[in-house]
């Protein structure tokens, strides 16, 4: 079982949202044991405060250290769990990193609030920082939530089968395929024949160009760190000096 302890100063906001859907089930069913901490409740401040101003002057407060070990040292176990601190100077979350956190059986994520945590705290405790993006959120709470639903979709159990999510954006450095339901037309489209054809190894071949297409023509990028096999090298020279603004799936 995946265990994920989370010290933060609004535990009831992330226990609501962490409390439906996937992840939601999958705690009531004890796939995932996923914890939220108040860190106010270990303050040992007469006034209950966590926070204080910070030294050489400035604007905002810092949270302070004594409360914040108290809370990490109350759901440490024998061994030290993988420490996570949400901070805008870490590195980018992706994929990868979310597999990486997959292998950690107990990991704490320290959230931070107002100006971010005691320097101190971080050289202490924390094994890694991580940003989930270029921007500054008001809190470590988002950010906390958007690494705990990537890692845990992939815990065995959680979702009906690998395919579930290793088929999906990102996962194996492409973007997805396109999706479609019933009706087979509306809105004047039609569901791609192949899709209708049952044949799956056509399927497989017309997802697979499609995932590397969208890739080339949404997100260019990926494709320098992108699995790529002689098939899908030589299927990319077709698009090889077009504008991706005007290009349509050759295929279609």
């Amino acid at each position: 079982m995946m265990k994920i302890d989370v010290l933060t100063l609004f535990p009831d906001m992330m226990d609501a949202v962490m409390g439906e859907s996937i992840i939601g089930r999958a705690r009531e069913k004890g796939i995932l044991d996923i914890n939220f901490i108040n860190i106010r409740d270990y303050t040992e401040n007469k006034h209950g405060n966590v926070d204080d101003s910070p030294y050489g002057g400035g604007r905002g407060m810092v949270m302070a250290v004594q409360p914040i070990l108290s809370a990490y040292k109350a759901v440490c176990g024998a061994e030290k769990p993988f420490t996570v601190y949400m901070s805008p100077q870490g590195k980018v979350f992706n994929q990868d990193i979310a597999k990486q956190l997959l292998e950690k059986r107990h990991i704490v994520i320290l959230c931070g609030h107002y100006e971010g945590v005691d320097e101190r705290v971080i050289e202490e405790i924390v094994d890694m920082e991580l940003s989930v993006g270029d921007y500054v959120l008001t809190g470590g709470e988002i950010p906390a939530m958007a690494v705990i639903d990537c890692v845990c979709r992939m815990e065995k159990g959680v979702l009906p089968d690998e395919e579930a999510f290793t088929e999906e954006s990102h996962f194996n450095g492409l973007l997805e395929y396109p999706q479609y339901t019933r009706p087979e037309e509306i809105l004047g489209k039609r569901v791609p024949e192949v899709l209708l054809s049952g044949h799956h190894k056509n399927i497989a071949l017309w997802r697979r160009k499609q995932a590397v297409f969208r890739t080339w023509k949404k997100r260019p990028d990926m494709l320098k760190h992108a699995p790529l096999t002689d098939g899908d090298k030589k299927y990319l020279l077709k698009y090889k000096g077009k504008r991706r603004s005007n290009v349509k799936f050759i295929d279609e």
